[in-house]
């Protein structure tokens, strides 16, 4: 054989390996988000990839993608195979499709990480400081891409791994996405280290004390109002969720649950805890309206809401995944009933979940399989902004389950007098999978960047009640009926990433890359 199909034999070989090791350290990535919580191998992972991409020679542009991609791959087909359990189970598709499916949207969301790698190939420099700011910085665009490209999945953002890391308070002044660009950074200067590049190591340490002061520092503290909160999960069977002969057995559940209960300030049911249109059940909700008043309590619940609108001399309806209150709205005792289907104490989810709650292109895939004919999967979406909700005076930033992921909406719902964020879920569609954790450790996140205890309720868990440090205080078990009674304290005052967002972070990553542009075409 020639020399040089020996040595073009020995490069590929040498390109599997490194690929094999990029799939093995983005699939062990997943293991510093929840449940398993091993934080330090989030920095680890990604400081792997990096040294393959700076210091592994020769490596084409090509060579960069493919090792950007294979990563992402391991992430995501390890760290979201919780979407594969709804998929089969509930999907009515057989395994080689769901499987299928599992692939291809793990390698669209692994394209993130390989637009990193590749324009991190346009720009590397000698300086191995400015490769290292590069790089984070186009970790950091990414992850942002991520969340807003075709309707966004900010899901396995590289800040989330940290929610109960050393560093985690400091999501509060750069959310987490800033948090990201410094775990990102962090690692791959221990890379430039370990290569004996000095300023490396004077960045690593300035990084490394700043970050520890800036977590020390907090901007919200006890009001001294506190709140007795009653929070009910059903544990309702998904199979049975939507069944026209479960309807009532279900709302009975709840209620029989909250009778013991109206003695709490306010009580919570989950995400479609009413498996029904509203204009079904209002006699029954006012009944309840009533009884909550009678107790000088408060009910928030989830509920199917509809409204209809005249066009052309033509009804056309529109449904909502919403919240509404019950009971009372302020802390006059002894109001008179204000529950009817136009009050305007409810909230209506605004970012609605793919396939589970609209199908794109319906008229061509509902045909196709009952993945695409879930039951209530046509809902009108919300607006953006909508009021707080207000139960016996608390008020309340309501996110409807996969809502509480995207943190810019949920921050532009908050309002300097919001007392708790309030997120309802029905993870049941994930049943024992890591799905319900991760989501959980999403609201987590929330409760530090916005410096207000979250309150998660939802139907099967996990139901948890979180303070403004993002550390869960009390829990129901999983899998089981139950009520969760607690005191929660009431915040004031602002964080600094409610006041800035993400935009810092973004501008500072979004004018390193650009700089990075104009440098490589000032060498040229």
């Amino acid at each position: 054989m020639p020399q040089t199909d020996t040595t073009s034999a020995l490069s590929k070989h040498w390109l599997v390996l490194h690929l094999v090791i990029a799939f093995i350290s983005g699939a062990l990535c997943h293991l510093s988000f929840a449940p398993y919580d091993i934080q330090i191998i989030a920095p680890l992972s990604i400081a792997i990839l990096y040294a393959q991409l700076t210091f592994v020679k020769p490596l084409t542009t090509k060579a960069h993608v493919y090792l950007g991609l294979a990563y992402g791959f391991g992430l995501f087909i390890t760290g979201l195979r919780w979407v594969h359990v709804s998929l089969d189970t509930f999907g009515g598709l057989p395994l080689i499709v769901t499987l299928g499916l599992m692939v291809l949207l793990s390698l669209y969301l692994a394209l993130f990480p390989a637009a990193v790698a590749y324009v991190f190939a346009k720009l590397k420099h000698h300086s191995a400081v400015f490769n290292a700011l590069v790089f984070a910085a186009l970790w950091t665009l990414c992850e942002y891409l991520r969340g807003e490209m075709l309707t966004g999945f900010p899901w396995l953002l590289i800040g989330y791994s940290q929610t109960l890391g050393v560093f985690s308070q400091l999501a509060s002044i750069i959310g987490v996405l800033g948090l990201s660009f410094v775990i990102v950074l962090l690692a791959v200067l221990c890379i430039n280290l370990i290569k004996g590049s000095k300023a490396s190591a004077v960045l690593l340490i300035i990084g490394l004390a700043l970050s520890t002061w800036l977590s020390t520092i907090t901007s919200v503290k006890p009001n001294g109002k506190t709140t007795e909160l009653a929070l009910i999960q059903g544990n309702i069977e998904q199979s049975a969720k939507w069944q026209q002969e479960a309807m009532w057995p279900t709302i009975s559940r709840y209620m029989k649950l909250t009778r013991e209960h109206f003695d709490a300030d306010l009580i919570i049911w989950p995400e479609a805890a009413m498996p029904a249109v509203e204009a079904w059940v209002e006699d029954y909700l006012h009944g309840i309206d009533q009884e909550a008043l009678r107790h000088n309590s408060a009910i928030v619940t989830g509920i199917i809401a509809r409204s209809a609108t005249v066009e052309d001399n033509e009804v056309s309806q529109d449904y909502y995944n919403a919240l509404i209150t019950l009971g009372q709205h302020d802390n006059t005792a002894h109001q008179e009933a204000r529950y009817s289907d136009e009050h305007s104490n409810r909230y209506y989810k605004h970012q609605l979940l793919p396939i589970g709650e609209f199908v794109p292109f319906a008229q061509l895939l509902r045909p196709l399989a009952p993945l695409f004919n879930l039951p209530m999967s046509s809902f009108t979406r919300g607006d953006a902004v909508q009021p707080n909700l207000s139960a016996k005076g608390i008020q309340l930033t309501a996110a409807i389950c996969y809502e509480i992921a995207f943190s810019q909406l949920v921050r532009q719902n908050l309002t300097p007098i919001t007392d708790m964020i309030l997120t309802v879920s029905n993870d049941a569609w994930f049943g024992r999978s890591i799905g319900p954790h991760q989501h959980m450790q999403i609201a987590q996140m929330r409760a530090i960047e916005l410096g207000r205890p979250v309150i998660r309720v939802t139907n099967t868990g996990v139901t948890a009640i979180v303070n403004p440090q993002g550390q869960i205080t009390d829990q129901l078990d999983q899998f089981e009926e139950g009520v969760l009674r607690a005191t929660v304290a009431s915040y004031q005052g602002v964080t600094y990433y409610y006041r800035l967002g993400h935009a810092p972070i973004l501008w500072l990553s979004a004018l390193l890359v650009a700089f990075g542009f104009i440098l490589k075409r000032y060498k040229r």
